[in-house]
């Protein structure tokens, strides 16, 4: 798996290979809804953004409608910032946090952690701790966004590695864990990020510079 950095120019964007995963880094604020998220998926789709129609899935997963649905995307947002994964013929998942202090880390992962994660975090010094945990729970998220379930499937349903352990999914209830890709990102300095997808390596292009 390869993750390549690069910059692309304002408004247009760059070819989506079958064997790629864009990742867009933008400037986003609450006020804008979906805006940002239109602007860039047009670029895609030759289409003008206010083309594009969305609909929700079972669990709320948005996904593009009509002639546009065989390009999948998923975003998340964080403070001023949002990242936008778009592929073809999978389905990506995608989560961004702010890290910032968690005196309540260890309490909120015996509640929606599996017991094994819980040791794992634990065992580390406590300046290490909320990184950890807010990486391991980036990566939970993007893995079940990816499945279209969300949160509502239970964060204790699937098992990672803690980190610093390189990302990787043990068990996922229903599904073989060994099927799925998890890469972490670097996203921006004071942030974590985590891609998830079912399905084969792929190349993952992180790309800023759209406005």
């Amino acid at each position: 798996m390869q993750t390549v950095a690069s910059r692309t120019p304002s408004k247009v964007a760059e070819p989506l290979h079958d064997d790629e995963i864009h990742v867009w880094w933008l400037d986003y604020r609450r006020e804008h809804g979906r805006a940002p998220l239109r602007a860039v998926l047009a670029t895609y789709l030759d289409a003008a953004p206010e083309a594009l129609a969305f609909l929700e899935g079972e669990h709320g997963r948005p996904a593009l409608a009509g002639p546009h649905a065989g390009l999948a995307f998923n975003w998340s947002h964080s403070g001023d910032h949002a990242l936008l994964a778009i592929a073809r013929g999978i389905q990506p998942g995608i989560d961004l946090e702010r890290l910032r202090p968690r005196p309540r880390a260890l309490d909120l992962a015996r509640r929606y952690f599996c017991a094994d994660e819980v040791d794992a975090l634990a065992a580390l010094e406590p300046e290490r701790r909320d990184d950890a945990f807010l990486a391991l729970w980036t990566a939970k998220e993007a893995v079940l966004k990816a499945t279209g379930r969300g949160l509502a499937f239970g964060l204790d349903r699937l098992q990672l590695t803690v980190p610093p352990a390189p990302s990787r999914l043990l068990r996922l209830d229903g599904d073989d864990a060994t099927a799925w890709q998890l890469q972490s990102l670097a996203a921006a300095a004071g942030h974590v990020a985590s891609l998830a997808w079912r399905g084969p390596p792929r190349r993952i292009r992180l790309l800023t510079g759209f406005s």
